[in-house]
């Protein structure tokens, strides 16, 4: 079996550059992996997940509950686990996962109170691993960007789905981007991810720094 390493975090936290550096350097160093993302714009089995963030089902992210929203979200990682990259993960490749299952606690979990918030997480952690038969990471990232940094590094980016400038109903909600990232707190808390800062004494680190954090977390954990 291979290794599972989950790179998670709110929206504009860097998900996708940390990924994407960490691949390249575990290739340089002989390790054979490989680089998966979700949602999975590409595939057919993303299509309620558009539809979802492009407001089809209401132009709020509460306008759809947490518990029907993360099945949109469950259904494509299934998808893409069962068609793409169980083969490679089965027989030995390190498998790193630009979000997975975390992101679901971190996005859906943020519309609940405080009070629903561990029942939430066991239905989604059944559905997802019991139910789905998704692999658990073996380590699970998690960076740390505070909402008010994600918002100006959001505002430059383009939109995932259709590369535009427009925004998706998760990153046009400010309070709901506040609401992810202190939900992301408590929720990397109780399942004991691997906590990476992003900014420090008031900047945001390089991109360089915040990696070899997670190639030491890595060398510490695993046998890569």
């Amino acid at each position: 079996m291979g290794t599972l390493i989950a790179i998670d975090g709110v929206d504009a936290s860097g998900k996708q550059t940390q990924s994407e550096l960490l691949y390249k350097r575990l290739i340089d160093s002989g390790t054979r992996a490989r680089l998966i993302s979700f949602p999975d714009y590409g595939s057919e089995s993303s299509a309620l997940v558009r539809m979802y963030l492009n407001g089809d089902f209401g132009s709020r992210p509460e306008d759809v509950n947490a518990y029907a929203a993360s099945t949109f979200f469950a259904a494509d990682r299934f998808a893409s686990y069962r068609r793409d990259w169980r083969d490679d993960y089965e027989n030995g490749t390190v498998i790193i996962a630009d979000r997975y299952v975390p992101s679901n606690m971190i996005h859906q979990a943020s519309k609940l109170p405080a009070s629903e918030k561990a029942k939430f997480s066991e239905w989604l952690y059944d559905l997802e691993y019991n139910i789905y038969g998704l692999p658990k990471p073996d380590v699970t990232v998690f960076l740390d960007m505070p909402p008010e940094y994600a918002e100006k590094l959001m505002a430059e980016r383009e939109n995932k789905i259709d590369h535009s400038q427009n925004k998706d109903i998760h990153e046009r909600s400010r309070e709901y981007l506040e609401a992810s990232y202190k939900n992301a707190v408590f929720i990397s808390e109780r399942f004991g991810w691997k906590h990476v800062l992003c900014v420090k004494d008031g900047m945001i680190r390089t991109i360089e720094d915040i990696n070899n954090e997670i190639m030491n977390i890595l060398k510490r954990r695993l046998s890569i």
